[in-house]
């Protein structure tokens, strides 16, 4: 039998690369990774392997050292990963997001400069836009950057940045007010910056500290931390793009990519719940037969085979219609909210196939029913996206009276 959520009209590249990457983690993830979230630790063996496979620079040009492919093919990929251990996913997800960033709005020095170090993952990419007092509006954001000669002295405290220990670029969106005069609109003062330091833990450098990782429900093994600035110095050149006041539009153009990014990760955490119920329900037997030849589990199964096949079309053509280079924040709205409900409910009733069974943690399905709430809310809560799907439409189907 075919494999659910199967995509067409695939080239023998992009065939061959998904390929290797779902070896390597039927290979290489699937068998460890219950124990790793289990002890919250750091994949470093299995980011090793992928920066192997070049992974790190996968839609990077090949100017730069990278494989310079499409966004369709870093979504499938990250599907793959997912399907093997969601936070995997999220730690190449921050660092493409910001090489995204670079290749779109980085001067050219920026671009040589970090591009190629980051194909090779030697620089690993983490960016910052949410705050303590903030979640989904941005334009609050009290962040701020303040010139001072060559350089820029940011102060304020981020938050929930993944990659924030392990990464040693960071891209942090805040407010700078230099040739923004008073009454501005929030996002026409807000300027991202790239932001070198060591990685781990503590003062990574002066003016720059990583206080730890926030311990977590799911979504465990890769870090989220906080981020706090004190009179850290940035030089001028690091401004993201080179002029200041664009940062909120570059921000939200990587979350759009982003977007594509968690509903990919929702399809592989929902097709690896379904492969784990519709194997369960025909090694459990009840009154006499496996609980799968039981209607009531049939209607469960058929109801999650569908979803994960709707969830995936949606993601398919959300990344291929920004491949197009036409804009798709309604098509990344609308993947980014149905795959991660999707994923939410496909869990959930794999995890009611296991019975008790699921609520032991020596079942895989445990850990998938603690990180399916994650994407609920990363890049964007279903009400967020509701609005953004919602005013979208308005503007499609303008009523003229």
């Amino acid at each position: 039998m075919a494999r659910l959520a199967q995509t067409a009209g695939l080239t023998d590249v992009q065939q061959e690369i998904l390929t290797t990457v779902r070896d390597f983690v039927d290979k290489e993830i699937i068998p460890v990774a219950t124990e790793l979230e289990h002890r919250d630790e750091y994949p470093q063996q299995i980011v090793d392997g992928l920066k192997e496979l070049g992974l790190f620079g996968l839609m990077v040009p090949e100017e730069y050292g990278g494989l310079g492919e499409s966004l369709l093919t870093y979504a499938l990929c990250v599907e793959e990963i997912a399907r093997g251990w969601m936070s995997v996913s999220g730690i190449i997800n921050t660092h493409f997001i910001v090489a995204y960033m670079l290749k779109q709005h980085g001067t050219q020095e920026q671009k040589d400069h970090f591009l190629p170090r980051m194909a090779a993952g030697d620089v690993r990419g983490a960016f910052s836009m949410s705050e303590p007092g903030l979640g989904s509006d941005v334009s609050a954001i009290t962040s701020k950057a303040v010139r001072d000669g060559d350089s820029y002295v940011l102060n304020g405290q981020k938050m929930w940045l993944t990659n924030g220990g392990t990464s040693s670029l960071v891209a942090v969106l805040v407010r700078s007010d230099e040739g923004h005069p008073e009454g501005t609109a929030p996002h026409r003062s807000m300027t991202t910056f790239l932001v070198e330091k060591e990685p781990g833990f503590g003062e990574v450098r002066p003016g720059l500290t990583v206080p730890g990782k926030i311990d977590k429900m799911g979504y465990k093994g890769v870090d989220t931390t906080e981020l706090i600035m004190d009179d850290l110095r940035v030089p001028a050149d690091r401004v993201l793009g080179g002029v200041t006041g664009r940062g909120f539009y570059q921000m939200m153009d990587g979350v759009e990519v982003g977007r594509v990014n968690v509903a990919a990760r929702g399809c592989g955490v929902a097709q690896r719940a379904f492969e784990l119920g519709v194997r369960y329900a025909q090694q459990r037997h009840t009154f006499g037969k496996p609980i799968a030849q039981h209607q009531a589990v049939q209607f469960k199964l058929a109801e999650m085979a569908t979803k994960v096949e709707a969830a995936h079309a949606m993601m398919v053509n959300a990344a291929r219609k920004k491949d197009s280079g036409e804009r798709n924040d309604l098509e990344a709205g609308m993947a980014k909210y149905l795959a991660s409900e999707y994923c939410k409910e496909v869990v959930e009733d794999a995890f009611r196939i296991h019975g008790g069974y699921g609520f032991s943690k020596e079942y895989e399905i445990e850990r998938l029913y603690r990180e399916a709430p994650m994407l609920l809310i990363g890049e964007g809560t279903a009400e967020i996206q509701k609005m953004i799907i919602g005013r979208r439409l308005l503007e499609e189907y303008r009523f003229q009276g």
